[in-house]
């Protein structure tokens, strides 16, 4: 009798089993995701870890300080639910900061709206504006979660590159020397076209659009009846006396653009996941509804932190104290530092104008991990990953930022970060001179 009851409860579980998919159609193409596996190697293979794009660093002292008084405070409702669209006092000061940057009176309950990180800010645009069958513009390379997100939406991805252009002999090359066709580019605008996404200043490349490419691309979005999904949260790390131009303040574009931004990355902070949209109400208004049936609410804490941050940044802005000003002066010395080491080891560092990156071009180090024709794997991965284990320096394939028909283009690159500690940076630099011995023998 036991017997018989074991063999229907197995019969049973069986018949229990689903037999129809249970993956939504949405997720088709898009489970794989390049930071899963290049953060696994680097924490079981780096010494260096120059991969991804976070600070080793502490954020700001007054930041910090901020966050403690909002946690001790007596006040316990900052301990509770805020408003979900953003903490008063913070979309408070975002609207009159942003306000004067744009030179535009914002209503912070209505032009500005709190999120997760830029990274989901980036989710409601997609789900707010993207419907089956519409095409969003995407310039490559680009931050690997546009495409997958833009699919999720049931939207096309539709892709145009940077094209590189060789410098002068003896120079090193610039991202400013990494530019749109504007031929090319009209040529992907259609009646099919929704919108398009920029990111300026660019990761990986660190290219910083210039009005004059910003102005092509606004008149080709008015021209279209397109949206601008505008990806802005390296736009106070800018270099060399360059300026960070916002699209939404060139003619026409102020009713088609939502702006996004970072704590993460104008403090230093990208654990806080604090992040944020600026633009019209008329924008604004889908990606709240999208915002109060995903996440619906951010931290309490972590915002009332940010919006002292920048109630301090307000009354320092254009003053050598400023965050916004130092920080840029500060991480310039670490660009300029590894871009002297890579050249010295003969690894071609792409001098970028803005951002945490650097990408450097790998050929002369084609010997150390010997090409494979016809491998779908591309080469800068393979070599990357040969890098982490062989010589503990972790960096980031420049193909994972392009479309899988295009990654094959652009295979012979890597991109570091430099928003690292003088000891992290110095580290890598004596990997890359041992590796330099190594290979000549002297």
């Amino acid at each position: 009798l036991p017997l018989v009851k074991a063999s229907k409860s197995l019969s049973l579980s069986l018949q229990a089993k689903m037999s129809r998919p249970v993956q939504a159609r949405r997720l088709e193409g898009i489970d794989k995701n390049i930071w899963v596996e290049f953060v696994k190697l680097a924490a079981t293979y780096s010494t260096v870890n120059l991969g991804q794009g976070f600070p080793d660093f502490s954020p700001p002292d007054f930041l910090k300080e901020a966050f403690v008084r909002a946690l001790s405070r007596e006040n316990y409702m900052l301990h509770q639910y805020t408003r979900a669209f953003g903490h008063p006092p913070l979309v408070k000061i975002l609207a009159q900061f942003f306000g004067k940057l744009l030179g535009r009176d914002l209503d912070p309950m209505t032009n500005v709206m709190v999120t997760v990180g830029a990274y989901q800010a980036l989710f409601c645009c997609f789900q707010a504006f993207v419907d089956e069958g519409d095409e969003v513009i995407i310039i490559e390379p680009f931050f690997d979660c546009y495409e997958p997100m833009v699919k999720m939406a049931g939207g096309m991805p539709v892709f145009v590159p940077l094209r590189p252009k060789a410098p002068e002999d003896g120079k090193l090359m610039s991202s400013a020397d990494w530019r749109l066709d504007p031929v090319e580019l009209a040529s992907k605008f259609s009646e099919r076209t929704k919108a398009i996404v920029l990111n300026s200043p660019n990761n990986p490349l660190g290219k910083v659009f210039s009005r004059e490419e910003l102005e092509l691309i606004a008149d080709l979005c008015v021209k279209h009846d397109v949206l601008c999904i505008s990806d802005e949260v390296y736009e106070w790390l800018v270099y060399d006396r360059k300026k960070h131009i916002r699209i939404a303040s060139l003619q026409g574009m102020w009713d088609r653009t939502v702006i996004i931004g970072s704590a993460g990355k104008t403090f230093s902070a990208t654990g806080w996941k604090v992040g944020w949209t600026v633009g019209p109400n008329q924008l604004l208004q889908h990606l709240r509804t999208v915002h109060q049936n995903s996440v619906y609410h951010c931290a309490t804490v972590a915002q009332e932190a940010v919006a002292q941050g920048f109630q301090r940044e307000l009354e320092l802005y254009g003053k050598p104290e400023s965050y916004f000003i130092q920080l840029p002066n500060e991480l310039q010395q670490k660009r300029d530092w590894l871009v002297q080491s890579l050249d010295a080891v003969g690894m071609k560092p792409i001098i970028p104008e803005g951002t945490y990156f650097l990408v450097a071009d790998i050929s002369k180090f084609k010997s150390d991990v010997p090409d494979v024709p016809d491998l779908d794997e591309p080469y800068d991965s393979r070599f990357a990953k040969w890098m982490v284990k062989n010589k503990g320096l972790a960096a980031i394939p420049l193909s994972a930022f392009y479309c899988g028909a295009h990654k094959n283009n652009y295979d012979h690159f890597i991109r570091f970060c430099f928003a690292k500690e003088e000891a992290t940076l110095k580290a890598a630099n004596d990997i890359l001179q041992k590796w330099k011995q190594e290979k000549t023998g002297l």
